[in-house]
């Protein structure tokens, strides 16, 4: 079972922003188990931790340790 990984992505302001990160973290960790949540600005998900990072960075976004 991988490790989970959460992140606080202060800059995701709508349901696109979810979409977009999700689709970048499914894009680059198929298969890994993820979860965004908008109210909280809370981004988890398994698999290498920064793959997921740099892939929400490269979506546009800012992870921040959580």
């Amino acid at each position: 079972m991988s490790e989970k990984t959460v992140f606080a992505v202060n800059d995701m302001t709508c349901s696109h922003c979810v979409g977009t990160v999700r689709r970048a973290l499914e894009t680059a960790l198929p298969g890994a188990d993820i979860s965004v949540d908008l109210a909280s600005h809370r981004v988890e998900f398994t698999g290498d931790r920064s793959v997921g990072e740099e892939a929400i960075r490269e979506a546009g976004y800012t992870p921040e340790a959580a």
